[in-house]
């Protein structure tokens, strides 16, 4: 891991970056050699770490004043604490569901997930930052499921290359259909969270092609379940302004 962030650095800065960098990872990085490279090439980061006995002891050793509430999910709790580990700024946050009695039967304890990090800031700003990179994640499986990146058809590093942006073209070209078309963003039963749940219900609609008066048409089904939201969808995208 520690080569891999070696290389990938020197790479970015032999591409012309200048800026600050940054590695948000999972626990698979939580490595002395891997926190001591970034430090080496003088990039921040913060790292999840894994579950240990020294780390248990470790949060259970946080006073009960240094936890800090902070907006996460509904129905649910979550606070953020600090201290040190292994001579490191460890930041954790501890979760718990307060309003289903059932949940709270099997689990009425906090739950916690700790990283850490040599990044300035309040810990607060710094777990909500540590956080997005699961979102970086989602896209690389939503490109690799939904747009076929799973599937590089060729022992040709070339061919794979044109592959990869075919793919990445496709699955932006979806995205942007769906953030652009959809009015309600608030309403999740009409946010597709995956582009194969967009393309099944909204791209792959089944039709037949007819011939009226020398005139084309295009026959939907009738019964179609997601009709109204394919309507509103292409209203919408019909209603953008053109650019010259």
């Amino acid at each position: 891991a520690q080569r891999f962030v070696r290389e990938t650095v020197g790479r970015i800065r032999r591409a012309g970056a200048t800026g600050r960098l940054t590695l948000r990872a999972d626990a698979g990085y939580w490595a002395g050699s891997v926190m001591t490279a970034c430090e080496d090439h003088d990039v921040e980061f913060s790292i999840t770490v894994r579950r240990t006995k020294p780390l248990v002891a470790t949060i259970a050793a946080i006073d009960d004043d240094a936890w800090v509430t902070i907006p996460y999910t509904r129905g649910g709790t979550a606070q953020i604490a600090e201290t040190v580990y292994n001579r490191r700024r460890l930041i954790v946050r501890r979760t718990r569901i307060d309003d289903d009695p059932e949940a709270l039967v099997l689990f009425d304890e906090w739950r916690h997930h700790a990283f850490v990090t040599n990044r300035t800031g309040t810990a607060v700003v710094l777990d909500r930052e540590h956080r997005a990179h699961a979102v970086v994640e989602l896209a690389i499986r939503d490109l690799k499921e939904g747009s076929g990146l799973n599937h590089c058809p060729s022992g040709v590093f070339n061919a794979n290359a044109a592959w990869l942006v075919a793919t990445t073209i496709a699955h932006n070209i979806v995205r942007w259909t769906q953030l652009i078309g959809h009015t309600d963003h608030t309403h999740n039963a009409t946010v597709l969270r995956t582009a194969t749940t967009f393309r099944r219900r909204l791209l792959a609609l089944p039709g037949r092609l007819t011939t009226s008066g020398n005139m084309p048409s295009l026959r939907l089904p009738t019964r179609w379940p997601w009709a109204d939201q394919f309507l509103r969808l292409l209203t919408r995208l019909r209603a953008l302004p053109t650019i010259a």
